[in-house]
């Protein structure tokens, strides 16, 4: 009788892996499959010499690995069938919360390629090395701001090879300060202007906002606006103002209407801000691609009638 359970077991277990290969179960089981071939030799070896027990156990077993074999070649795929998975890219937060970055379209098909508005990117250190001949010959590129600086010290280390490679292949170039609002306005200023020096702006510089700092709005507010009338006496013109929408609308709204402004915002739609002013500039993503450039790039485009010429910079 030991010798018939053994071979019963064996026979089982031929039994157990031709029903695998009948159900086609996937690469991705075999562990499982291996775990309940384990477990079933195991139960045949504690039922020892006993047929009826091992009896009923093999009815068991039976009907449910046929059930799993079932259920099995219910799930398979036929080989020549596609198989279509829905992705949907997740929201991103670019600017404290606000910018909100549509689901991405295809690549080949950039809004440069369907609108008549004006287009222009946006480049720091996180783009790497730049193939400043590529970009130039993409003519529907008209401008180009760089980060020069941020806070009272930091330096973007490629500002310098990029706006002389820019200006030499033939875009229209400005530059950026990341403003801090803790830090000391002057030395961001002394830091801003070691970068961005007059003879070399195409474009009038560009203010980066978007934190407050954890200070409260009006803080912020007393900080940024001096900060502000720094850069316009520095630069004898106002600078043009970047930031996200709900950003603008919790701390802005209605307080920088001199001021020309650039407004982030990753949708379909065109930004509209809460207090109904005009946008001089629209950043419609964070995700665009251009050749020269590896990697995904910011890119902005002007609103309505506005032209270059309203950010020219003023010798």
């Amino acid at each position: 009788m030991k010798i018939n359970h053994n071979l019963f077991c064996i026979s089982l277990g031929l039994h157990y892996i031709d029903l695998m290969v009948e159900g086609g179960l996937h690469l991705g089981n075999k562990k499982k499959n291996a775990f309940f071939f384990g477990i079933s030799l195991g139960l045949h070896y504690l039922c020892g010499q006993n047929y009826g027990k091992m009896k009923r156990m093999t009815t068991f077993l039976t009907l449910f690995l046929l059930f799993g074999t079932l259920t099995v070649k219910a799930q398979t795929v036929e080989p020549d069938s596609v198989v279509v998975i829905d992705e949907q890219v997740d929201e991103e937060m670019i600017v404290d919360d606000e910018v909100l970055e549509a689901p991405v379209q295809n690549v080949l098909v950039q809004c440069e390629d369907t609108c008549s508005h004006i287009h222009g990117i946006d480049l720091s250190h996180y783009q790497g090395n730049v193939f400043w001949h590529v970009i130039g010959d993409e003519t529907k590129m008209a401008y180009v701001y760089l980060k020069a600086t941020e806070g009272g010290d930091r330096i973007d280390a490629t500002f310098e090879r990029n706006i002389q490679m820019a200006q030499r292949h033939g875009l229209k170039v400005g530059s950026y300060h990341f403003y801090r609002p803790r830090t000391d306005q002057m030395r961001q200023l002394l830091n801003f202007r070691s970068q961005c020096l007059p003879g070399e702006q195409d474009l009038i510089p560009m203010i980066d906002i978007e934190t407050t700092g954890g200070l409260t709005t009006d803080e912020f507010c007393d900080s940024l606006f001096y900060f502000l009338d720094l850069v316009e006496g520095a630069y004898h013109q106002k600078p043009l103002l970047y930031t996200g929408r709900n950003f603008y609308n919790k701390h802005l709204q209605g307080k920088i209407n001199e001021y020309k402004i650039m407004i982030a915002m990753y949708t379909p739609e065109e930004p509209v801000v809460a207090d109904g002013r005009d946008i001089t500039m629209w950043q419609y993503t964070g995700r665009g691609r251009i050749a020269g450039v590896n990697g995904y790039i910011d890119k902005s485009r002007f609103m309505g009638s506005h032209q270059l010429r309203e950010i020219r910079f003023k010798h």
